[in-house]
């Protein structure tokens, strides 16, 4: 890739808590980053700063398309301006 293409939006895929030993949380962040180790590194920064006090990361990938639904096609908008975007969600326990 040169450096002047665009990156693709990273997905990375996990849970968080709140409080250890709280409830979890299935989470999505969306970001761009140069390498994997930059984009899992920017990820947790991003959480601790949410307020996260731990978090499992389960998959990394890069985004195959624009998401069509809400709040993913935010957040994916979010990540190519710049942001660390986060979408949390209610996992079964």
């Amino acid at each position: 890739m040169n450096d002047n293409e665009e990156r693709p939006v990273t997905i990375i895929t996990g849970r968080v808590w709140k409080k250890k030993g709280g409830k979890p949380e299935g989470v999505h962040v969306m970001l761009v980053a140069p390498d994997d180790d930059s984009a899992v590194r920017r990820a947790l920064e991003s959480l601790a700063a949410e307020g996260y006090a731990e978090a499992e990361l389960d998959q990394i990938g890069d985004m195959d398309g624009t998401p069509d639904d809400e709040p993913h096609l935010s957040a994916f908008q979010g990540a190519l301006e710049g942001e660390v975007s986060i979408v949390t969600f209610d996992v079964p326990i």
